[in-house]
């Protein structure tokens, strides 16, 4: 069984406050176990800064989702699968290099970093079509 995540934004796409929506599928194996689609809390200043705080949040419940199907014996050994079709969000968690353009990014996003780092998730690109 192997434990996908497909994560997207669109960037400020409410038209009464430019708060961003974000977008998550699970997949266990081909079936689709959860999903998760949420209106942002704080206006981003880029589609980068909305993508990369997305994929952070839906790689934080894919972890919680590896921790609970370790009580069904399931063991998931190998890195999961994040989809995330923006390149740069996908860049920045391999190299959270600080300089003017993200610094804007709260830190506590940046535990994506270490996830990808520790090799406990991998994230992928693909197109948004």
């Amino acid at each position: 069984m192997t434990v996908t995540a497909y994560t997207d934004t669109d960037w400020a796409g409410s038209i009464d406050d430019r708060k961003s929506t974000n977008g998550n599928a699970f997949f266990l194996g081909d079936c689709l176990v959860s999903w998760l689609s949420r209106k942002n809390s704080y206006i981003s200043l880029s589609t980068v800064e909305a993508e990369y705080i997305a994929t952070a949040n839906c790689c934080s419940q894919i972890l919680w989702m590896k921790e609970a199907l370790k009580y069904l014996d399931i063991c998931t050994d190998q890195p999961i699968s994040i989809y995330c079709d923006n390149t740069s969000a996908i860049s920045l968690s391999k190299n959270p290099m600080m300089h003017s353009r993200t610094k804007h990014i709260p830190i506590k996003y940046h535990f994506l970093h270490e996830q990808v780092v520790e090799q406990n998730v991998v994230l992928e690109y693909i197109s948004t079509k």
